[in-house]
């Protein structure tokens, strides 16, 4: 358990008055990091350029199959909760009602989809009701406290105008949490076939920037049912909808009502033009060779192009070690509004190289552009690791789950009414958390790349208080940021390093090797308010170029022995 030391100021009821209080507010522990797990599956996509003729027969086949769909649904709705038993018997039985009127395959793939998007659809119910309990629960806290006052760490409302709009809106609250608890007793469900999005964009098509025809073409795409599950022990992986890969040809069994249209045996239609898959075809064929494939054909009436979707399951590898991945340098990756702050960490937990901002806007785009640049995000992510030598990207395990849960009922450390708290409510909702990690980790994975996730807990903070001060000292092209110390923090965290730099160690003037540790200046005479003595900061070393030559000193030399001048004259003179 972390204790942070802080500083408040006693109010009258502590009986001193303007006094200074030190209080040690426990932090929450952080969890340990983990190898996120390989996907299970695959995917893979490519165009279909269709003739009229076989656009008139996946049209036909597509809506026939679509409103067998969409009765079918019907029917299980309103069965409610069923248990384990109870759904089996329900999809055998309507599984027999639709076979006569398509194939006993198809019947099978509709019944499938009908039981996933019932039980979708009460996790989301039971999801809105966790939000409105936690919502009420909130207000009733604030609502304990008088307006303008403070009990412990929950405050009141600002105002009594304000604390009595919330009690109006716990009323509110209140009455939708009875109503979907009614719908969860019952067991109904609310599922619409196309999208609740885009059936409301029916009632205000100027809004929406669609005309009726435009919006009646997407509603019937969106409603088209062309799925065919795959089957191992069937020529091609599939019995419904084939693929050959060696010829290119792709044949879909047409329901018994539409077996006129057939131009093969065994009510079966091939389409004429060729059919082959650009990306990771080959992977497709090995699959369809082996085991099973499931087929998607879909239209798009916003590009006017239709698609083919093969899907299978791949044994996922074992995942490595966190010690394995730890004996190599890490890329760790802070995830923020508009970019990606992203830093190498070497394996004895220091930044390497200079920091690199990866552009991320996603504000305002459609759904297929915001999925583009988030794929070419982590492309650039993961070209930027092989780049640096790193076995493994750090990523933390973000989902802002309580901020969603409580929306703007949420208060703390974070901006919850007025405009400061709509710009923060847009802004998480706008940070792609769960896609980003399932794309990385899919895309890691094809690259050979391991996905570590981290605990978020103080990482902006501790990063700015540790590292942002000598991170910039350092000379970069780049300057450094608080979301590159951010994402230094996260990296040592995976490397199990704790997240404040090693006490002792010089900053970032060094030019080679060795340095010594600047010694603790003396404790100053002043004092604090509190009556103690106020710390003087650290003091930094004499600047130096470069470092002392590590060498032996040599000796003293001793003075040279020289004669003196003789005492006696004992020779004659030369000259006299």
């Amino acid at each position: 358990m972390f204790y942070m030391a802080g500083l408040w100021r006693a109010d009258d009821r502590t009986g001193d008055r303007g006094g200074w209080c030190q209080v040690s507010v426990a932090l929450r522990p952080v969890a340990a990091p983990f190898v996120a797990a390989a996907p299970a599956g695959a995917r893979a996509r490519t165009r279909l350029r269709l003739s009229g003729q076989d656009e008139a027969v996946l049209r036909a086949a597509g809506r026939h199959l679509g409103s067998l769909a969409g009765r079918d649904l019907a029917a299980r709705c309103a069965e409610g909760w069923l248990d384990a038993r109870g759904r089996a018997v329900s999809r055998a039985r309507r599984k027999r009602a639709l076979t006569a009127e398509s194939s006993s395959r198809w019947a099978g793939a509709i019944t499938r989809t009908t039981e996933d998007q019932v039980r979708l659809a009460g996790q989301n119910l039971r999801a809105g009701a966790s939000g409105l309990r936690a919502r009420i629960r909130r207000i009733q806290a604030r609502l304990a406290v008088p307006a303008g006052g403070k009990a412990d760490r929950v405050r009141g409302y600002a105002t009594g105008a304000e604390r009595h709009a919330k009690m109006v809106r716990l009323q509110v609250l209140r009455a939708r949490l009875a109503a979907v608890e009614r719908r969860l007793g019952t067991g109904q469900v609310r599922v619409v076939r196309g999208g609740k999005a885009l059936l409301r964009k029916r009632g205000n098509l100027a809004a929406a920037g669609l005309t009726q025809a435009q919006w009646r073409e997407q509603w019937e795409a969106a409603r088209l049912f062309l799925t065919a599950d795959g089957e191992k022990d069937k020529a091609l992986g599939n019995e419904t909808i084939r693929w050959h890969p060696g010829e290119g040809w792709l044949e879909i069994r047409l329901p018994a009502p539409l077996a006129h249209l057939a131009n093969r045996p065994h009510s079966r239609y091939r389409l004429t033009c060729p059919v082959e898959f650009s990306y990771r075809g080959g992977e497709v064929a090995a699959q369809a060779a082996t085991g099973a494939v499931r087929y998607d054909i879909s239209w798009d009436p916003v590009r006017g192009r239709w698609y083919l979707d093969a899907s299978w399951q791949v044994a996922p590898s074992p995942a490595p070690s966190l010690e394995e991945l730890r004996a190599y340098p890490v890329l760790s990756i802070d995830l923020n509004h508009g970019h990606l702050a992203a830093w190498a960490v070497t394996q004895d937990g220091n930044p390497a190289g200079p920091p690199v901002t990866i552009p991320l806007a996603l504000s305002g785009l459609p759904a297929s552009q915001r999925d583009g640049r988030l794929r070419g995000a982590i492309s650039a992510v993961i070209g930027l690791a092989r780049q640096r030598g790193c076995r493994a990207v750090v990523i933390e395990d973000l989902d802002f789950a309580d901020a969603r849960e409580q929306g703007r009922e949420r208060h703390g450390s974070r901006p919850s009414r007025g405009r400061r708290g709509r710009r923060y409510r847009a802004l998480v909702s706008g940070l792609p958390t769960g896609r980003f990690r399932d794309r990385l980790v899919q895309m890691a994975a094809n690259a050979g790349l391991s996905v570590i996730a981290v605990d978020p807990a103080y990482t902006s903070r501790w990063g700015a208080e540790h590292w942002l001060g000598p991170l910039r000292e350092r000379v970069s092209p780049v300057p450094a940021s608080g979301h590159h110390a951010a994402a230094v923090v996260i990296g040592r965290r995976a490397l199990g390093y704790r997240a404040r730099r090693r006490a002792g160690v010089t900053g970032g003037g060094q030019r080679t090797g060795r340095r010594r540790a600047a010694p603790r200046a003396p404790a100053a005479t002043r004092t604090t308010r509190d009556g103690r003595p106020r710390q003087a900061p650290r003091q930094p070393p004499r600047w130096r170029k470069t470092a002392t030559a590590a060498r032996t000193r040599p000796p003293d030399q001793a003075a040279q022995d020289r004669p003196g001048p003789p005492a006696s004259q004992d020779h004659l003179p030369l000259v006299q």
